[in-house]
C-alpha cells in the first residue's frame, strides 16, 4: 500500500493527499514531523535525505520527496490522459500553474505559518500580516485574472494544476484579515470546496487553526 510520511496538516502534505484523495488509490499516512517528529531519524533520513515533508513511500521500496514531483509522479502512475494531461502543451501549461504556486502564490504561506502556528497570540504581529498579504496580492490579480476563462488552472477540469494552488487557496480565504476581493477566485474555491476530497485532506486538518483564527478575530 502506498505510503505516505507526513503530518496531515503540513502545507506539503496537504495538497498531496488531496491529490491522492482525488485518485481514490489506497494510502497510508504516516503522522511523521512537526509535534511527531523523526525527521532526523537515520531510516527517514535514508528516504528522505532533506529530513523534510512529505515522503512518498510505494511497496518496492521506491520513495519520492518533492510534494511537485509525488504530484506528478502520482497523476501520471493512476490517471494520464485526465489529472495528468496527455498532451504535451496542455501538460506544460499545468507544469506552469503548479511552479508558479510552489515559488509565487505560496509566498504568504510562510507569514501565515509563523504569525498563526509558530507565535502566540500575544507575539503576533499585524504589521507582519499587513505585508504578508499586501505582498500576495500581485499573484492573486493573475489567478483571478486566469479564472476569469477558466473554471481551473488547467481549463474546465481539475488536473495536477490546481492541488498546489487549490490547498493554499482555503487558507488564503480563512486566515486572511480583511480578505481582499477577488470574485473569479472565490468562485474557483466554492468548486473546489465542493469536493469530497478536498473537505478530508484540506478542510478538516485545517479546521482546528481556523477555528481559533476565527474566535480570535472576534
Amino acid at each position: 500500500m502506498l505510503k505516505i510520511w507526513g503530518r496531515n496538516d503540513g502545507s506539503n502534505v496537504v495538497k498531496v493527499m488531496w491529490c491522492v484523495g482525488e485518485l481514490g488509490i489506497p494510502f497510508e499516512r504516516i503522522d511523521w514531523g512537526g509535534p511527531f517528529g523523526g525527521n532526523d531519524e537515520p531510516e527517514y533520513r535514508r528516504k528522505n535525505p532533506n529530513g523534510r515533508l512529505p515522503t512518498l513511500e510505494e511497496d518496492d521500496g521506491f520513495t519520492l520527496w518533492e510534494s511537485g514531483a509525488v504530484i506528478r509522479y502520482l497523476c501520471a502512475k493512476h490517471s494520464l490522459g485526465n489529472f495528468y494531461p496527455e498532451d504535451l502543451a496542455d501538460r506544460a501549461a499545468a507544469d506552469k500553474w503548479m511552479d508558479w504556486s510552489s515559488l509565487n502564490f505560496a509566498s504568504f504561506n510562510a507569514v501565515y505559518l509563523d504569525q498563526y502556528f509558530r507565535l502566540a497570540e500575544a507575539d503576533r504581529s499585524a504589521a507582519a500580516m499587513e505585508a504578508g498579504v499586501k505582498g500576495a496580492l500581485p499573484w492573486l490579480d493573475i489567478l483571478d485574472s486566469h479564472l476569469a476563462d477558466n473554471d481551473y488552472l488547467g481549463g474546465d477540469r481539475l488536473t495536477m494544476a490546481d492541488f498546489p494552488a487549490g490547498s493554499l487557496l482555503h487558507r488564503w480565504m480563512h486566515w486572511t484579515p480583511n480578505l481582499p476581493s477577488h470574485p473569479n477566485v472565490a468562485a474557483y474555491y466554492n468548486r473546489i470546496a465542493t469536493r469530497p476530497a478536498y473537505q478530508e485532506h484540506v478542510v478538516a486538518p485545517n479546521a482546528p487553526r481556523t477555528q481559533q483564527i476565527k474566535e480570535a478575530g472576534n
